[in-house]
């Protein structure tokens, strides 16, 4: 699958959005929070509006990404959200960990590796997967960081997304390395280019995206792909220029 993601403002985008993205060739969609959070107070009956409002169509909501501590209203958060992935058809639940990576040490990322496990279990029990999208700032930043953290997490569990973008604002560089080293756990790319300090539309920053795709040919055929544009450009300016690149540069995919 090849998924496309975009943040939007007011329901008018997010219909532009729902609307246009097949005819960019892209068969689904990864939902920011805002574009489904009034929908989770109670999520079984929050599935059925949502539907109602947007479709019925599973690539709508081919994966949900939420920011989510893990403190008390975290969890209840993550759980609802859980149970709204599943009875709407999505996918995956990504998670973004947010918590300041200042201060922490090597057993705190244990501990949240054995935190998140428990959730991805829970995730499966609703039928979606729960995988772990790194993130600037957050616990899971540096090289090492991926090697502790998933050295710690329960083997057939938490999954990983990988975010080209953040791994270069994080100064991870060899993106390709990290994709091989990790290919048991990794379900979920995310595309997308980043320079001076702001992410930007494909091909127009410093992110080798060419060797990440090369890369790509090595994993998994379960593994999504998505264009995760954050730029920016509108959205129908981020479908086009996505499509472009895609379509000159993953002929060999």
């Amino acid at each position: 699958m090849i998924a496309f993601s975009k943040p939007t403002r007011g329901p008018e985008q997010q219909r532009l959005l729902f609307d246009r993205y097949p005819e960019f060739g892209f068969s689904g969609l990864q939902l920011k929070g805002g574009q489904y959070a009034a929908y989770l107070d109670d999520p079984i009956p929050g599935a059925e509006r949502f539907r109602a409002d947007w479709g019925s169509d599973p690539g709508h909501v081919s994966s949900l990404i939420t920011m989510n501590p893990l403190d008390d209203d975290g969890r209840q958060r993550l759980a609802a959200l859980c149970a709204f992935a599943g009875a709407v058809g999505a996918q995956r639940v990504v998670i973004c960990h947010d918590v300041p990576r200042e201060g922490l040490d090597d057993s705190d990322l244990v501990r949240f590796a054995g935190e998140l496990s428990d959730y991805a279990e829970q995730a499966a029990d609703h039928g979606v997967a729960l995988s772990l999208h790194h993130h600037t700032g957050e616990p899971v930043m540096h090289r090492r960081d991926f090697d502790v953290f998933f050295g710690a997490v329960r083997e057939n569990t938490l999954r990983l997304t990988v975010d080209t973008g953040h791994l270069l604002r994080s100064g991870v560089t060899d993106v390709p390395g990290l994709l091989t080293d990790f290919a048991g756990v990794i379900d979920n790319i995310h595309l997308k280019d980043y320079a001076d300090d702001e992410f930007r539309l494909l091909g127009q920053g410093s992110v080798d995206l060419a060797a990440v795709l090369d890369a790509v040919t090595t994993l998994g055929p379960d593994v999504t792909l998505c264009v995760d544009e954050e730029s920016r450009a509108e959205v129908l300016e981020g479908l086009r220029v996505s499509r472009d690149y895609l379509t000159e540069h993953l002929s060999a995919v």
